[in-house]
């Protein structure tokens, strides 16, 4: 065998297993940013179709005669292909007893699913989507019985967004977040603490919104130059290399800071993906090496830096300056403060640092439950939701729009992904812990110095993509895995402070 041979081919068919990737993720861009509505049935077919062609790459006897040639030379080849050959190992094994005609008919169902989700967020109608939730949701249960499972079934569709996350793993963090976090709202709740943000409700015209946009990207070094920002009903990022990284946002003129905050987040996944490596750019190792991972960069951007201290006094002025209006006569602190509001809440990515996991946990329970029993009612999620709602945030949802209809990730048949959110908002402050060994990262976000917090981030993080494994980065970053300890002790230091508490 031509080693060096086969390692060409294996790349050349790679590429155009990237390309049907990029062209499905196109098409998902178009639907989600103005399409025209008279084309969601034929698009959904398209993405189906082109769905369907990438997996069957994934799978293909081809595929397995590249891993069965490589698989015994691993340690004559290097990093980069050794990466390549585990990154498609593991699809390979994890997927191939998935029918590819049962994928294609799965890829189809999520792209309708999401046009009905929007629509029906917009009427606040869950029946109208609680049919297509059901087939997706059976959809999965099917595939985690082909794939099989450890455990319990959901470990299946954990692994796949945080390689080696389990349900006995994520009860266990998430019952050291809760022993932390619902203790210290009571403590809030019970401290008569009373926060002015009613300004934060005054009208900010879109145009405006549009400029603070553009002055976040700038700052915060994402470079339009290979992206772009337009708006979706849920913000989202998605890549085709880490030469076109684009995002989105959604505004509303009555609360500024969610499009503020919503780019900050975004912005974090997109230049996590414009700062790969050259030598894998293109590569089924460009981008972030796990869902965790890549949530702790948007956590890292939109909370550690957009919502400290140091951001409200270095940007105030810039801030102000397109706000105009009453917003002259606030200061940095009166923003800092506002900005970190702690109180229960019903929307999710509207949600404050504290409060946030408690978010997550909602729809990590749900999850683990409905892919668990034998016998779906989709029916009845509303009224779960709201009961969890109530019974861990202690507010209960008005309608089905601000209740189970606000995230897409379901309709996109996304199960197994909202676990993520926390485990990265852990890791965010993790790695801040570890920075500051190194830097100062206040201080840097205080005289407007980001770049020196990219640059770390990209030598320790951004650069790898998918080169190492989550948990072999997370060691070389800090010395040692997730810990939730350092995301409580940020919390409560910081809350605690706020509060006096």
């Amino acid at each position: 065998m031509d080693l060096t041979k086969t390692v060409d081919v294996f790349k050349t068919y790679l590429e155009k297993y990237m390309a049907l990737n990029y062209a499905g993720s196109l098409f998902h861009w178009d639907a989600a940013t103005g399409a025209p509505k008279g084309g969601v049935e034929s698009r959904a077919r398209i993405m189906g179709l082109l769905q369907a062609e990438a997996f069957v790459m994934a799978i293909s006897d081809k595929m397995k005669d590249f891993l069965d040639a490589l698989g015994p030379e691993l340690d004559s080849l290097d990093e980069i292909t050794r990466a390549t050959y585990r990154k498609c190992k593991r699809d390979y094994d994890s997927m191939a007893k998935i029918p590819p005609e049962e994928f294609r008919e799965y890829a189809e169902t999520c792209a309708l699913a999401e046009n009905c989700w929007e629509d029906a967020k917009e009427r606040s109608d869950y029946k109208s989507f609680a049919p297509w939730l059901k087939k997706i949701v059976e959809f999965n249960k099917k595939f985690i019985g082909y794939r099989g499972y450890t455990g319990h079934p959901y470990n299946t569709l954990l692994d796949d967004y945080e390689p080696g996350m389990t349900v006995e793993k994520l009860d266990a963090f998430f019952e050291q977040i809760k022993a932390s976090v619902v203790p210290l709202i009571k403590k809030i709740t019970q401290s008569g603490v009373t926060i002015d943000d009613a300004f934060l409700g005054v009208p900010v015209p879109k145009a405006k919104q549009e400029r603070i946009s553009a002055l976040l990207m700038d700052a915060l070094g994402y470079d339009t130059n290979r992206g772009m920002l337009r708006e979706s009903e849920h913000p989202f990022t998605t890549g085709f290399g880490k030469n076109d990284v684009r995002m989105t946002t959604h505004y509303h003129e009555s609360a500024f800071l969610s499009s503020l905050y919503s780019v900050m987040h975004e912005a974090g996944h997109a230049i996590y993906d414009q700062n790969s490596a050259d030598a894998i750019a293109n590569t089924v190792l460009d981008g972030g090496v796990s869902m965790g991972v890549h949530e702790s960069q948007s956590r890292f951007y939109e909370n550690i830096i957009g919502r400290s201290r140091g951001f409200w006094k270095r940007f105030r002025p810039e801030l102000v300056g397109i706000l105009g209006g009453e917003f002259k006569n606030i200061s940095a602190e009166k923003f800092y403060l506002a900005a970190n509001i702690a109180k229960p809440s019903l929307i999710r990515i509207e949600a404050d640092e504290l409060t946030y996991p408690l978010h997550i946990m909602v729809r990590y329970e749900i999850e683990k439950a409905v892919l668990s029993e034998k016998d779906f009612d989709a029916d009845s999620l509303p009224e779960i939701w709201a009961d969890k709602y109530e019974e861990y945030l202690g507010v209960r949802p008005r309608n089905d729009a601000e209740g189970i209809l606000q995230d897409v990730h379901w309709s996109s048949g996304l199960f197994g992904y909202f676990p993520s959110y926390a485990v990265g908002s852990a890791l965010a402050s993790q790695f801040l812990f570890f920075m500051n060994k190194d830097i100062n990262a206040e201080r840097l976000v205080e005289a407007g110095d980001i770049g020196a917090i990219n640059g770390w981030l990209k030598e320790k993080i951004h650069q790898h993509g998918s080169v190492k494994m989550p948990e072999d980065l997370i060691m070389e970053v800090c010395g040692e895995p997730l810990d939730s300890k350092y995301y409580t002790d940020y919390l409560e230091k910081k809350f605690g402070a706020i509060y006096g508490v």
